[in-house]
C-alpha cells in the first residue's frame, strides 16, 4: 500500500457506530415478519426462486454469543462501479465475524465476481483490513463486472468456495450484483451446497433503495463531492458574471444525484429525467425551457448561472430514445459494414436508414453528438451514455436558440458556456462520516445475518436520521425487490431499479422552489465534507433523505 496522508491517519482512529441491536456483537436475537412476495410478478419470481421466495424481514435485536459455535470461513466480493464505504463494509463484516468466533476467517475474492469464478482470493487480516479502515475506493481487493449468471459460473464459485472451505459469501454491489447474489444463492440452496450468500446495497447512483433499504451506501459521500464542486462553480459564476456552467452529474438509470445535488446548492436549472420521461418533454423543449431562463436572466443582466444535467438523460426523451432504439437495430444488424466506417461514416449511414421522424431528430442534433450515439455499445448492447456529451449538447443547442431569441428581440444578454462532467470525481472518495457509519454497520450487520445462519438475504440497517442507537437492524429476503424484465428478448429476473419519484418529498420540494432558483443567485456553497468538528457540521445526511424521513 502506498504512504498515507496525514487525513487518512488521523481517520484511521475513527471509531464507526453501530445499530444497538448489534451492541453485543454479531450474536442476535432474530425476529421473523410475516412471509414475503416480490414487488411484481410474483408468480413468474416464485417460480423462479422456489428454495428463498416468501422468506420473512428479519429485525435483530441484541443477544448474547453463549452458543459454542464452530469456526468458519467466509468469502467477500466488490462488485461493479466504486463507490466510498466499501472499505468498511468489508471492515465491519470482518469485526462482525470475530465477535461471533475469532477463528472466523475471512477472504477476498479479487477483482470482483471474476476473483470467485477464477479462483483468486486472498485472506484478509486484521492488520491488512486496518489498513483501509475509513478509506475510499475498492483497491483493497478491487472490483470488477462480470455476471455470475450461468450455471457452469456457479458450478465454479461452489468448486472454489468448498475448496477453501467457505461457508458463506457476501457480494457488495448495487442492483445487479444483488441479482446475481439472489440467483447464486438460489442455486447453492437447490444443490445442498451448504453455501450462504448475503448481499450489500452499493452504488452511487442511489437507486437501489425501498421501505427497508432507505440508503445504498457511497450515495451521501459522492453527492457531496458533486455539490462541493458545483458550489465552486456556483462562486466563480457569481464572481465573474460572464459563464453559464453546464454540469453533467454521474447516474445512468435515475437522476438521483441531480436532484440531491440541486437541493444542496441551489442551480438555476436542474433536469430530472423521470420528469422528462413522466411529460414526453422533448429535447427541443427542454432546450426552449433552459434557454427561457438564461434569456430571463440576461436581460436582468444576469449573464451567467448553473444547469444540472443527469448524465441518463438522453435515454429518457422520448425522441431520442427512439433514436437510439433503432440505432441500436440498426448498428447490431449492419455490423461488418459500419465497422470498416469511420465515426461521421456511421453518423451519415445511420442518417439515411432512420425512420422519417427519428432521422429528423437525429439530424437536428450537433455532429459531435450523432457521433457519439453510433459508437460502440457496451457488452450489453447499450449506448454507452457516460461517453455522450449531453452537457455540450444543451449548451450548443441553447445557444442556437438564444440567437433566434436575439433575433426576435426576446434576448439581450450574452452568453458563454463552460461544460464539466462530474463522475469519477466522486467514486473513491474517503467517506462521509454517514457512509463509514453506515457501512461499518452494514458489514457488521451481514455477519449477523450469517451467524443467523440466513441466505438470499440483504444487509439492511435504517432508521439513520435518528441516533445510532436507534438504528434497526436486520435483513429482508432479495427475491422481495425482484420483478422481471424484458433484456435482449429474454425474460430476467432483476431487482427493480429506485427511480425519483415524482410524487415524493424531495421532487416535490424542489418543484416548489426550482422557479425562485432559476431567475435569483440563491446559490449555496457547500464546501468539502468535513470529518472532525461539530456533529451539525460533520454528521449530516443527504437532503433527499431528510426530506424523505420529515
Amino acid at each position: 500500500m502506498s504512504p498515507i496522508s496525514a487525513l487518512q491517519r488521523a481517520r484511521a482512529a475513527y471509531a464507526p457506530k453501530l445499530p444497538g441491536a448489534l451492541k453485543n456483537g454479531a450474536a442476535v436475537a432474530v425476529a421473523e415478519g410475516a412471509a414475503t412476495k416480490s414487488v411484481a410478478d410474483c408468480d413468474k419470481i416464485a417460480a423462479l426462486f422456489p428454495k428463498t421466495y416468501g422468506s420473512p424481514v428479519l429485525t435483530f435485536s441484541p443477544g448474547e454469543n453463549t452458543a459454542e459455535r464452530s469456526a468458519i470461513n467466509v468469502g467477500v466480493i466488490l462488485s461493479g462501479g466504486q463507490a466510498p464505504g466499501g472499505h468498511n463494509v468489508i471492515a465491519g463484516l470482518f469485526d462482525g465475524l470475530k465477535s461471533l468466533n475469532p477463528g472466523n476467517r475471512l477472504f477476498g475474492f479479487l477483482k470482483g465476481p471474476d476473483g470467485l469464478v477464477r479462483d483468486e482470493a486472498v485472506e484478509l487480516t486484521a492488520d491488512s483490513v486496518d489498513a483501509y479502515r475509513n478509506t475510499g475506493g475498492f483497491d483493497m481487493i478491487g472490483s470488477g463486472r462480470t455476471k455470475l449468471e450461468t450455471p457452469e459460473q456457479f458450478a465454479l464459485a461452489e468448486k472454489h468456495c468448498k475448496s477453501r472451505g467457505i461457508s458463506a459469501l457476501v457480494i457488495i454491489g448495487g442492483d445487479d450484483s444483488n441479482t446475481n447474489a439472489c440467483v447464486l444463492a438460489e442455486y447453492f440452496k437447490a444443490h445442498d451446497s451448504g453455501i450462504q450468500v448475503i448481499g450489500c446495497p452499493k452504488t452511487i447512483d442511489g437507486d437501489l433503495k425501498n421501505e427497508w433499504i432507505e440508503a445504498s451506501f457511497g450515495f451521501d459521500t459522492a453527492c457531496r463531492v458533486y455539490s462541493e464542486l458545483i458550489g465552486n462553480l456556483c462562486r466563480d459564476a457569481n464572481s465573474a458574471k460572464k459563464y453559464w456552467h453546464f454540469v453533467k452529474l454521474m447516474g445512468r438509470s435515475a437522476s438521483h444525484i441531480a436532484l440531491e445535488c440541486a437541493l444542496q446548492t441551489h442551480p438555476n436549472a436542474a433536469i430530472v429525467s423521470e420528469e422528462v420521461a413522466a411529460e414526453k418533454q422533448t429535447l427541443g423543449e427542454i432546450v426552449g425551457k433552459i434557454a427561457s431562463i438564461v434569456a430571463a436572466r440576461g436581460n436582468a443582466g444576469l449573464n451567467f448561472g448553473i444547469v444540472l444535467v443527469p448524465e441518463g438523460l438522453v435515454e429518457f426523451i422520448p425522441d431520442i430514445k427512439n433514436v437510439i432504439a433503432e440505432l441500436n437495430d440498426l448498428l447490431a444488424a449492419n455490423a461488418a459494414e459500419i465497422e470498416k466506417l469511420d465515426a461521421l461514416g456511421k453518423a451519415d449511414f445511420a442518417a439515411g436508414k432512420l425512420s422519417a421522424a427519428s432521422g429528423a431528430t437525429f439530424k437536428a442534433l450537433p455532429e459531435g453528438i450523432r457521433k457519439q450515439l453510433c459508437n460502440d455499445r457496451d457488452p450489453h448492447g447499450n449506448v454507452q451514455v457516460s461517453l455522450i456529451e449531453t452537457e455540450k449538447m444543451l449548451a450548443e443547442m441553447v445557444g442556437n436558440r438564444l440567437k433566434e431569441m436575439k433575433a426576435e428581440n426576446a434576448y439581450k444578454g450574452k452568453f458563454a458556456t463552460q461544460t464539466h462532467f462530474f463522475g469519477y470525481e466522486g467514486r473513491c472518495a474517503a467517506p462521509s462520516n454517514y457512509d463509514a457509519d453506515y457501512c461499518y454497520a452494514l458489514g457488521y450487520n451481514a455477519a449477523a445475518l450469517i451467524g443467523a445462519g440466513r441466505t438470499g438475504y440483504m444487509s439492511s440497517v435504517r432508521n439513520t436520521t435518528k441516533d445510532a442507537a436507534e438504528w434497526i437492524a436486520g435483513g429482508i429476503p432479495i427475491t422481495m425487490m425482484m420483478n422481471v424484465e424484458r433484456r435482449h428478448g429474454v425474460d430476467k429476473p432483476v431487482i427493480r431499479k429506485a427511480l425519483v419519484e415524482l410524487s415524493g418529498a424531495p421532487f416535490r420540494y424542489f418543484a416548489s422552489v426550482r422557479d425562485k432558483w432559476a431567475i435569483e443567485t440563491d446559490y449555496v456553497y457547500p464546501g468539502p465534507i468535513q470529518y472532525f468538528g461539530p456533529s451539525e457540521v460533520c454528521d449530516q445526511i443527504t437532503k433527499t433523505l431528510e426530506l424523505e424521513k420529515k
